[in-house]
Order: C-alpha cells, then sequence, then structure tokens
C-alpha cells in the first residue's frame, strides 16, 4: 500500500485500539495490519503507551487560584440580567450549568485524540472528586470486579419495566431504571453491589464494547449536586445526586461520551 494509504490506516488504528470503529472499519484495519509489516507494531505501540501514562502521569489537585480564575472566566461569561432584575446566583451558575456548556468535539482526521485529550483536561481542571475520599477508587474497584467473568449480571435483561421489580425486595429502596437504547447506551441488566457500607444497586449499560456501571443508593442528604467528574485508575467516573438518591457512573468509556450518558439521566 502507499505512504498516503498507510498515513490513513494509522489514523484509523487509534479509533480501533478505543474500539470507536465500525466493524466494516476495523475489518479493513486489521487486513492492512496483516499484510503491512511497517503497521502491525502500531496497536501493540499505543496501548503500550497509554498503559504507560495511566501507570506513571502524575496527579495534581488545582490550585486555589486557578480555581478562581476559572470561576472568574465563567461569571464573565454569565448572561447579564435586565436593568432592575435580580443578580443571578453566581454558584448555581458555575455549579449547576457548566456541564451543560462542554464543547462538542467534532471528530475528524486526527481530531479525536486530540479532542479528547483536551475535554479531559477541562473536565479535570473545572472540579475533580476529591483525593482523600475513598470511595471513587471503591466505586472503581466494585466496576473491575464486575467484569470478571460471571460477575456483571444477576439480572439480564434490555427491559426496564423487568430490571427494577427485580429489586423489590431485595433492596431496602426502589432505584430508578431507565433505558437509553434508542440515544445508544442500551440497558443490558443489573445486579446487586456493596458500597458506602451498605447494599446497593447497579445499573449496566453499554455503549460499544463499552460498559457503563451506574451504582445507585439513597443519598441521605436530600438535595441535588451536580455532575461531578474525575478519573481513577484510569477509569472515568462522573457522580451526582438527585432526589435523595446518589449516582456514580463509571466505565473505561471516554470522558466526552459517559458526560452525554448522565445528560440523558439528567434530562429525564
Amino acid at each position: 500500500m502507499t505512504g498516503d494509504g498507510c498515513a490513513e490506516i494509522r489514523l484509523m488504528v487509534q479509533a480501533d485500539v478505543d474500539g470507536e470503529l465500525t466493524p466494516a472499519e476495523a475489518a479493513r484495519v486489521s487486513a492492512h495490519l496483516d499484510g503491512c509489516a511497517g503497521c502491525a507494531s502500531l496497536p501493540a505501540q499505543l496501548m503500550a503507551l497509554s498503559g504507560s501514562i495511566r501507570r506513571e502521569a502524575l496527579y495534581y489537585p488545582a490550585p486555589d487560584a486557578l480555581h478562581a480564575a476559572i470561576r472568574s472566566r465563567i461569571a464573565g461569561a454569565a448572561p447579564q440580567p435586565a436593568e432592575g432584575a435580580a443578580m443571578p446566583d453566581m454558584n448555581q451558575y458555575t455549579a449547576a450549568r457548566w456541564w451543560k456548556r462542554l464543547p462538542r468535539p467534532t471528530w475528524r482526521g486526527s481530531a479525536p485524540f486530540g479532542a479528547g485529550f483536551a475535554l479531559a483536561a477541562c473536565l479535570a481542571l473545572v472540579v475533580m472528586l476529591p483525593r482523600g475520599d475513598g470511595l471513587p477508587d471503591d466505586v472503581v474497584a466494585g466496576h473491575i470486579r464486575a467484569l470478571q467473568p460471571g460477575h456483571l449480571l444477576d439480572v439480564t435483561s434490555t427491559d426496564q419495566h423487568t430490571v427494577k421489580p427485580w429489586f423489590d425486595g431485595r433492596l431496602d429502596f426502589a432505584p430508578p431504571v431507565r433505558d437509553f437504547k434508542a440515544e445508544g447506551f442500551p440497558l443490558t441488566g443489573a445486579r446487586l453491589d456493596y458500597l458506602a457500607g451498605r447494599t446497593v444497586a447497579a445499573l449496566v449499560y453499554q455503549r460499544r464494547q463499552h460498559v457503563i456501571d451506574l451504582f445507585v443508593w439513597p443519598d441521605g442528604r436530600h438535595f441535588d449536586r451536580s455532575p461531578v467528574v474525575g478519573d481513577h485508575s484510569g477509569y472515568n467516573v462522573l457522580r451526582w445526586s438527585r432526589d435523595g438518591m446518589a449516582f456514580w457512573a463509571v466505565s473505561d468509556l471516554n470522558a466526552q461520551e459517559l458526560a452525554d450518558f448522565v445528560r440523558l439521566w439528567q434530562a429525564e
């Protein structure tokens, strides 16, 4: 194949490693790698680089000055009230609205890697899950444990009206259950898990080859909290609370699409 053809495949290999290609595109990449010695080692190189970044990347909390600068910049972008109108609550504006105004990247050429990395960096700078809190690690550990063969599902069903009644008598609360198959996040079932010192509901969703665990349990504080994003052990985590329930979504899915999943829940 010509050098130009190899250049195109090399871009597609990046998406293939992340599971972003259609079956036809993946087959095309595989056929090229089988016959091209120059490109054959690229998937292994990318996976090794990804693993190295996850193992060796250093995490630092954003300093107070950066938090203040971001809040000031967002406040400056807020719509100004009409003359005589009350000023908006900027704490509510920055906490409850920022995630809905995230940039939507255009996936063209080599943009997936650059735009995805920029988005993840943006999310991490705005607000991070507290590193001193052990619950994020427990949530990720629960997700990884469930991915072992035979542990992911206690009830297998794509019907929310089958999954929701399954929890009756197994939990002392009724978790909300929703299916987003039409939006590309089909419900595949559920299980019981143990977090925060209690038994919780774990709703399981699929996004192509990626599994999303959504852990749900009573919050106890009975106030709504906007989504908070973080990254733990290479997994993206989003948590929020609503209607007296705590929600924790965890997946190896990229940050943008996991945020899209959360938006679907927030829109209901």
